[in-house]
């Protein structure tokens, strides 16, 4: 039997096979709520046989959003629409995941086919936040520098959208820990300037992501599974920046207040960074911090080909692998993948005629 067919069981919850659709956002929200498109992009990939599948990343407040078309679960009344998203899911033999997230000082955004650009303050775009006022780019405005109650709020926010995500009927949560939005600014010393107990050293330039990730634990249930998504380097090697060393140390502290698997990612915190891709890229970030820190990790980043995401997971380089845009060009990838390796994957009846 292929190994990316086999079930891959984390506390209470059991996912059909190793594939997990990786947070795509979509920028198709209203004021935060999910419609049909949600419903059909995400529930497509069930069919599809997806083992794990995660929503875009789901702003805890209408600031924390990167766009004004972004997800959110900052209002009791997002819970009914996802609610009808898990049920779907689950329905169809997948694990129902969501990334609560909050942009920081990348907030503010255009709709991501409409620019790049920051919106002016108004209707569709707000002052954002971060650790310390630098913006991302240098022709974004600089952003608000969070003081100790802002902090507060934002742990607060993450904690009451993880008691939403209970009633809302998912199975997973993933922080969004990655790519330059608020919990990665304050671990980067790019971003972070800070001179209090919030910034300059590794310890404090982590302490508010675990007094976060502390907080969702708290109302989180045991047995379920919290993932957390890490940029493994700033790809900064010419400056002081974050690097795959300190994300494996952070890995390991996270394990230690109960995070169950790192899905690792990276890049994000500078306009700068220099990546050096290629298919399978950050591979190598999954494989460090699940060795080196032993804990549980997702692989992501130009993951394209059946025999790819078998290789990942057969020699034990990652525990799951994430699809992003090959789920977009195909999200029927777990079917074929199945067929092409010989792996056994229970097909939907109404497709059935089509398996052979």
């Amino acid at each position: 039997m292929a190994r990316l067919f086999e079930p891959f069981s984390i506390k209470s919850v059991t996912s059909r096979n190793r594939i997990m659709m990786s947070p795509m956002c979509q920028y198709s929200a209203e004021d935060g709520f999910v419609n049909d498109w949600h419903l059909v992009h995400l529930g497509t990939r069930a069919v599809g046989g997806a083992g794990i599948i995660c929503t875009e990343g789901t702003s805890v407040s209408p600031e924390g959003r990167i766009s004004y078309a972004d997800l959110g679960l900052w209002s009791d009344d997002h819970i009914k629409g996802f609610k009808r998203i898990t049920t779907f899911l689950k329905a169809n033999g997948a694990v129902p995941a969501i990334q609560l997230a909050h942009a920081g000082r990348k907030g503010s955004k255009p709709k991501n086919w409409d620019g790049h650009h920051q919106m002016p303050v108004g209707e569709n775009g707000w002052e954002t936040l971060a650790p310390s006022p630098i913006p991302f780019k240098e022709d974004d405005r600089t952003p608000i520098e969070m003081t100790k109650k802002d902090i507060q709020k934002v742990i607060q926010d993450f904690k009451d959208a993880t008691l939403r995500a209970i009633e809302a009927g998912f199975d997973i949560i993933e922080l969004h820990g990655a790519h330059g939005y608020l919990m990665h600014s304050f671990a980067s010393p790019v971003s972070n300037h800070r001179t209090d107990e919030y910034g300059g050293s590794f310890e404090n330039r982590i302490r508010f992501i675990i007094e976060l990730t502390d907080a969702v634990k708290s109302v989180w249930p045991d047995d379920k599974p919290l993932f957390y998504r890490i940029s493994a380097s700033d790809w900064l090697d010419d400056q002081d920046s974050w690097d795959i060393e300190q994300s494996i140390e952070l890995a390991k502290i996270l394990r230690d207040h109960g995070v169950d698997l790192i899905d690792a990612s990276s890049g994000g915190a500078h306009p700068d960074q220099k990546i050096k891709g290629g298919a399978g890229y950050q591979t190598q970030f999954a494989s460090r911090i699940k060795h080196e820190a032993s804990i549980a990790t997702g692989a992501v980043g130009l993951i394209t080909s059946p025999s790819q995401a078998e290789h990942i997971i057969r020699t034990e380089q990652a525990d799951l692998v994430l699809l992003a845009r090959e789920f977009l060009r195909n999200p029927y990838f777990p079917l074929q993948a199945s067929k092409e390796l010989n792996g056994d994957h229970e097909w939907p009846d109404q497709y059935i005629r089509a398996k052979r």
